[in-house]
């Protein structure tokens, strides 16, 4: 992302709710105060494509976090699937391999063109940010975060992603073995003082940025505070 982008506009709240009134709310305080709205599998498991398109009727910019992850046909269905919406960015399982990645990077171009719409960033997820080492050695995957996360990160360029989401603590390792127009969309950022929740790697906003975020994806420092749009402003200041 471009060094002229406003500080907000790298700022994806994302809302943890299954009830459409309450997210087209919240859509519609935070526009123009963030750059988008990220929906997730317990909002679009509940309400659809329809729910999607409440909130997008907004104005707000979607993230349509669904984490696709399946053979490469079936995951080639779901993004035909869910084109027509026109997401700002969706995401895919890195570890669903790198003929899935490829194929859904595709198709995504191919479908957004034939639907008209702009075509979206497919972003690949490497590990989720509630894991953590002792997770990866229950799991038998053998190396560390530090390991597994830069490997993913290759396949999913190589494959033809447009990017990928990765932890705070793993910014730095990646931006050095990827292309600087590679996209990195970072969630488990909590400002200083803000509970950690269930992320284990964590960090604050400014510090993901310095070390080379495009978007921070921000849940319940903005939408649990008293007044959450002074709060997405206060976190766009610090950037």
């Amino acid at each position: 992302m471009t060094a002229d982008v406003k500080p907000s506009d790298r700022i994806f709240c994302a809302l943890d709710t299954t009830n459409t009134e309450a997210a087209v709310a919240a859509a519609s305080n935070l526009l123009g105060v963030v750059g988008g709205i990220k929906l997730g599998l317990e909002f679009y498991c509940a309400n659809g494509a329809d729910g999607f398109k409440a909130v997008a009727d907004t104005g707000m910019p979607i993230f349509l976090d669904l984490k696709f992850h399946d053979i490469p046909n079936t995951v080639v269905g779901a993004l035909r699937a869910v084109m027509p919406l026109a997401p700002k960015i969706l995401t895919i399982h890195t570890q669903g391999g790198p003929e899935m990645m490829r194929r859904a990077a595709e198709t995504a171009a191919e479908e957004a063109d034939r639907h008209g719409v702009a075509a979206p960033w497919v972003v690949g997820v490497t590990l989720l940010t509630s894991l953590d080492n002792d997770d990866l050695a229950a799991m038998s995957i053998s190396g560390s975060t530090d390991t597994v996360v830069p490997t993913l990160a290759g396949l999913a360029q190589a494959s033809g992603l447009d990017g990928i989401v990765c932890s705070p603590k793993e910014i730095a390792m990646v931006r050095s073995q990827t292309a600087q127009d590679f996209k990195l969309v970072v969630p488990g950022i909590r400002p200083l003082g803000s509970a950690a929740g269930d992320q284990k790697r964590v960090m604050a906003p400014r510090e993901v940025i310095s070390a080379g975020a495009d978007i921070l994806v921000i849940g319940r420092p903005i939408t649990g505070a008293d007044d959450p749009v002074a709060a997405a402003k206060a976190i766009a200041a610090s950037l």
